[in-house]
Parts: structure tokens; C-alpha cells; sequence
């Protein structure tokens, strides 16, 4: 199945939804084993070590360390992993408003991570966005 290109059609089809819980950022590392009580959203392996997503609790129960107290926001839309503009729109209208953005591209979505005090408003702009007549 192929995701969306078309920029029209994603910015008015996103659909932005909040997904329940703060989510924080974690690093272990390079060769750190994950400690067996997380279930991480993400995982990432840069050189530096590896960055995992993964709800605050879960974070605190094993003792991590983390950074960005965040909600994640998921724009609903099946956009396509080579569909050009559309999180360079999105992170700007979040930028213009002064709202800071950690964005991932899975397959099927494209996701947001904001700041937890941010989300309500970043959710009303994307919104807006959606709503709004495009090119």
C-alpha cells in the first residue's frame, strides 16, 4: 500500500491525534544492554550511544536518566516515507509558534514529539492547518 505524495492532500488529511502519556528521551550506551523492564517507543543507535523513546514511568522505574518531557502527536494520514514538504511544513507552523518538534517518519505515519506543556497548542495549529485551504 502506498502513502500519500501529494502535499494538498496530506496537510488536509493528517488528522492529528494525542497519544495518551508523556514520553521522555533516554540514552544508553553503545554497548549498554536496555534494561529489561523498558518497552521503548524508539529505539535509535547513533555512535554515541543509543537513544530510546519510552514513557516517562517506565524511565523512572529503571532508574534512566532522561530529557524532553514530550506528548507524541501522530498525524493519522498513510503519508509515503519519499512525500516532499510535508513535516517542512508542519515543523515550521510549530516553529512559528514557538513550539519545539522531535518529528519520526514510520512507515505507514508521520509522528511528533512536543513538549508536554506545548501539546495542547500544537495540537490546535496542526488542527488549523488541516483545516485551512492549501495552495
Amino acid at each position: 500500500m502506498t502513502g500519500e505524495r501529494d502535499l494538498d492532500a496530506l496537510l488536509s488529511s493528517m488528522k492529528p491525534e494525542i497519544v495518551d502519556g508523556i514520553f521522555v528521551f533516554c540514552t544508553l550506551a553503545y554497548d549498554e544492554p536496555m534494561p529489561a523492564a523498558i518497552c521503548p517507543l524508539l529505539a535509535f543507535r547513533e555512535r554515541e550511544g543509543t537513544t530510546l523513546v519510552t514513557r516517562r514511568e517506565e524511565a523512572e522505574a529503571a532508574g534512566l536518566r532522561y530529557e524532553f518531557a514530550s506528548r507524541l502527536i501522530t498525524l493519522t494520514v498513510h503519508s509515503a516515507l519519499d512525500a516532499i514538504g510535508f513535516l517542512a511544513a508542519i515543523t515550521a507552523r510549530l516553529a512559528g509558534a514557538g513550539i519545539s518538534v522531535n518529528a519520526v517518519s514510520a512507515f505507514y505515519h508521520d509522528h511528533l514529539f512536543v513538549p508536554a506543556d506545548r501539546a495542547d497548542e500544537a495540537l490546535v495549529l496542526l488542527q488549523e492547518m488541516s483545516e485551512a485551504k492549501h495552495l
